[in-house]
């Protein structure tokens, strides 16, 4: 294997020394121009591509540049449209000071360590669930100033979080308010197992999964309530109100868990439906799944809203360009980027944003069919 050639190399060839030939690759304005092709020449023929950046970036302490750590494959990571939010409002930062940005895969879980040590880098976004108190444990060793995107990692670090539970409880609010009592609910993945189908009590119990924990708990504490809102109180009577005075069990209710991506979101879709063709109302935990809900209820005949009622969570792009748009609970994805990079820029002590969540209503939700068969 021939050797590597060194600056020093070309200076000594050109005869001057290796600062004078490190300036000519970092500052040449300084240099004379015939020192300057005389080092230039001497590079060239001796094959030398010009100083390691990372070397010199190092040596400088800042390398200008921002590190996304993800634990999913990536091909998925930029088909997702969530994702491709978050980037936006991340690399829009990078964009406005001229920074770099590098997404660090750690799906390798034997060489996730390797990859956060070696990543040049002058800090990381952590945006991730699955995994996550590892990586964050691997990127607290690493010691560079870091943010923790939908996990709460405690005090001491700086973090971005959505209020899931209340999210969910307004999805599910809204569809009770409309009139809806049977209910479907298509789940994110509730651990990293790879288990999908559908949710028994145990399995919800145990879920793993903060996002998908707190959606679910969001939906059971709307039915939980039900019975004390006023409005159900004065709209019901007979059959209804005794079935609003009992609430709505959520272990009662058909859950299927599926893969968040459009196979996996379609096969939930699929057995969903398959499974309770008589539900009238589907909470969906991200709008890739609600789409899948939508295609799934197309292929069957079914009209939305008129036959099925569909709510989202995330408020992707692709959900007000659905036909019809889509009902969903909007977080603040782009915002959610954008303030991961900007802490890292910034600097300062540790701190929790808890960034806000509303209901979007569209075209996918509407009052239950009176007296609707079960399909």
């Amino acid at each position: 294997m021939a050797k590597a050639v060194r600056l020093a190399d070309v200076a000594r060839a050109a005869g001057v020394s290796q600062g004078t030939a490190s300036n000519v690759f970092s500052r040449p304005e300084i240099v004379r121009p015939e020192v300057r092709l005389r080092v230039e020449e001497s590079a060239r023929r001796l094959g030398y591509a010009g100083p390691d950046p990372k070397g010199r970036l190092l040596r400088a302490g800042k390398v200008n540049a921002i590190g996304v750590v993800v634990m999913d494959d990536l091909t998925y990571f930029f088909s997702d449209p969530f994702n491709r939010e978050f980037m936006r409002g991340v690399a829009g930062v990078c964009d406005q000071r001229g920074a770099g940005l590098a997404l660090v895969s750690a799906l390798d879980r034997a060489k996730a360590a390797w990859t956060i040590n070696s990543a040049v880098v002058d800090g990381f976004i952590v945006q991730c669930i699955e995994g996550g108190d590892r990586l964050l444990e691997l990127t607290r060793k690493r010691g560079l100033p870091f943010v923790v995107v939908d996990i709460d990692p405690g005090p001491g670090a700086n973090s971005i979080v959505i209020d899931d539970r209340a999210g969910a409880r307004l999805a599910a609010e809204h569809l009770l308010a409309l009139g809806h009592r049977r209910f479907g609910i298509l789940s994110l993945e509730i651990a990293g197992d790879g288990v999908t189908g559908p949710v028994d009590r145990t399995r919800r119990a145990s879920a793993q999964y903060g996002a998908t924990r707190d959606r679910l708990l969001g939906y059971q504490d709307a039915f939980a309530a039900a019975s004390a809102l006023p409005w159900w109180r004065e709209q019901f009577g007979g059959y209804e109100e005794a079935l609003a005075a009992a609430g709505i069990d959520i272990d009662d209710l058909p859950i299927i868990e599926a893969l968040n991506d459009r196979r996996g979101a379609a096969a939930g879709a699929k057995a969903l439906l398959d499974r309770a063709p008589e539900v009238t109302a589907v909470l969906a935990m991200s709008d890739v799944l609600a789409l899948a809900v939508l295609d799934e209820a197309r292929s069957r005949g079914l009209r939305v809203p008129i036959d099925l009622s569909v709510v989202g969570y995330d408020d992707v792009p692709e959900a007000a360009a659905a036909i019809p748009p889509l009902t969903t609970i909007a977080q603040p994805i782009e915002e959610k980027g954008r303030l991961a990079a900007q802490m890292i820029f910034d600097g300062g002590p540790p701190r929790r944003e808890m960034l806000p969540v509303k209901l979007v209503v569209r075209g996918t939700t509407a009052a239950p069919r009176q007296n609707s068969p079960a399909r």
